[in-house]
């Protein structure tokens, strides 16, 4: 068993447990539960139940759900018996955190058992049976052998031969022109005669690499700020192992202090407008609180301020612990946290493959059983998404940024200054006083958006507030001509995120036209877009083409 699944099957199946020992404390409950389970069952042996999946449930697009009998009784008793243990786990006498982990189990007990998952159940598998004659089946057998074998027994969410990294995807022209032990810095070529004078430096998440930024032309956020005259730069981390174990957070953020510095230089000393996305936002946000901290560097003869930073944009991004979490988030444990920093510990890195895996189980109906439907019951190859294509090339975390990571999300200890030290500096991100813009995604289960608005609010700055329709990565992949929701509006002091939602006008358009239009606003006087990538004399000569060398670390 791999070790994410490790982590979450015992909290699983000590909720099991809970949940079977309340019910024998409660038999009246229990058995009221029962009784209207038994009522609905009679009125579906008769044709007469009125039970349907909730709309928008893709599950059960095919019509034979509804149409044939059969087929629809299946459906029916699982909407009846699932409802009856949702029903129960309310109905329960226990306290709330016992009744988040009751939701959490029931929650995964309802996905694994939706008859869309058995082949003998689910009415499209005899219809691909007739019309592949056959080969459908055998698509689907070969397909669940090879995961139960080489991919640690979870189905495959992506065609991977569909993309290679540097020609499809990641694929934007530019150069690397700094590298070092633990990142590169790559400079993309210029899309118009002129760029916006002040830069734009990306930090990626570390768990992931950098090209979310940079999928296929048609969804890279890179190429759009191009075109729209920007002038970018992105940090690539490199991919730890065990030896680079003792990096932490702060050897991160000195990077990105270091990559502020090179980016200002080779734009004449311009003001840099840093963004960050997830982890790699905490990063940003961390070393902008680090460099006003920091103040002036050099010695007492020749002493210069640092290079100024023009705004900070924050992409599903949490800068602590707050209470705007889920009943799944609750739900696990601090014997949870303690196993993974326990496993990180000694192996010196935490893999992000067993992180995709674990958040995998966070929303089990789209990104397990889902594909369980699509590989093995309908015998159909993964889908082609660049999107999901990112998703699977995960990196590794050393164990001391993962020990830092954990200090600050479980500890809080952003929340006060001093919280974290950097070189004796203490970070206090109250500091970050310039404009900040951030964004959410309402159905984002890894940074929930509430718990983000709550982050934006520990920033003394001004702060616009996107929340978009979408999860975590959709939220932030959002090219123009998407069907795409999101709301906009500037946070008020002290305002709650849900009186912001209140009053937050509704845009049906990309966000990233309003991320363009506050850049711009944030920007300098257009400058001649440079001929050359990076200045020798600088320090930041060309290396390798873009996408560069450790984006391809495995």
């Amino acid at each position: 068993m791999d070790p994410s699944r490790r982590a979450e099957w015992p909290s699983l199946s000590r909720s099991m447990s809970e949940l079977v020992a309340a019910s024998a404390r409660q038999p009246l409950t229990v058995a009221r539960i029962e009784l209207a389970l038994i009522a609905r069952l009679a009125l579906i042996s008769v044709g007469r139940a009125p039970l349907a999946p909730r709309a928008g449930d893709r599950r059960f697009t095919d019509t034979s759900w509804q149409a044939h009998p059969v087929f629809r009784r299946s459906l029916q008793t699982y909407l009846a018996w699932s409802q009856a243990l949702t029903d129960l786990v309310e109905a329960l006498t226990v306290d709330d955190t016992t009744r988040d982990r009751l939701r959490f189990v029931v929650r995964h007990a309802v996905a694994a058992g939706a008859p869309s998952n058995l082949f003998f159940l689910h009415p499209g598998f005899y219809a691909r049976v007739r019309a592949s004659k056959g080969a459908s089946m055998l698509t689907g057998l070969v397909q669940f052998i090879d995961d139960m074998a080489s991919h640690q027994g979870l189905p495959r969410q992506v065609d991977t031969s569909a993309f290679t990294i540097g020609k499809n995807i990641a694929a934007t022209p530019g150069a690397v022109i700094y590298r070092d032990a633990l990142v590169e810095l790559i400079q993309y070529a210029p899309a118009t005669p002129q760029q916006d004078g002040a830069p734009i430096l990306i930090v990626p998440p570390q768990i992931n690499k950098f090209y979310v930024f940079d999928l296929s032309p048609d969804n890279s956020f890179v190429r759009h700020a191009l075109a729209a005259g920007q002038a970018v730069f992105m940090l690539s981390w490199r991919n730890p192992t065990a030896a680079q174990k003792h990096w932490g957070l702060a050897d991160y953020v000195k990077a990105v202090d270091q990559a502020i510095e090179h980016v200002a230089a080779l734009n004449d000393g311009a003001a840099v407008k840093l963004v960050g996305a997830c982890a790699g936002g905490l990063t940003a946000a961390v070393a902008l609180a680090y460099r006003r901290a920091r103040g002036p560097v050099g010695d007492t003869e020749a002493v210069s301020a640092p290079a100024d930073v023009a705004c900070l944009s924050l992409f599903v991004t949490l800068l602590g612990k707050s209470v705007a979490t889920d009943d799944a988030g609750r739900a696990h444990d601090e014997r949870v946290v303690r196993h993974a920093l326990a496993r990180s510990s000694t192996t010196g890195v935490l893999d992000g493959a067993d992180m995709a895996r674990a958040f995998a189980w966070l929303r089990p109906e789209d990104c397990v059983w889902r594909f369980v439907t699509n590989n093995y019951v309908l015998g159909q190859r993964p889908p082609a998404s660049d999107i999901l294509y990112w998703n699977a090339d995960t990196t590794r975390l050393p164990a001391r940024l993962h020990a830092d990571l954990l200090r600050i999300y479980g500890d809080d200890a952003l929340a006060r200054p001093g919280g974290i030290m950097i070189d004796g500096i203490a970070i206090d991100l109250a500091a970050v006083d310039c404009d900040v813009f951030v964004m959410a995604g309402e159905k984002d289960h890894i940074t929930p958006w509430r718990a983000c608005h709550d982050s934006a609010a520990r920033l003394s700055a001004p702060c616009r507030f996107v929340l978009v329709g979408a999860g975590h990565v959709q939220s932030l992949v959002c090219p123009p001509g998407e069907d795409t929701v999101y709301a906009s509006d500037v946070c008020g002091q002290g305002e709650t995120a849900d009186d912001w939602q209140a009053g937050a006008p509704v845009y049906h358009e990309s966000w990233w036209h309003e991320w363009l239009a506050w850049c711009q606003a944030h920007g300098a006087a257009p400058r001649t877009a440079p001929d050359h990538y990076g200045d020798t004399a600088l320090g930041c000569a060309p290396l390798d083409t873009a996408p560069g060398r450790y984006v391809r670390q495995r």
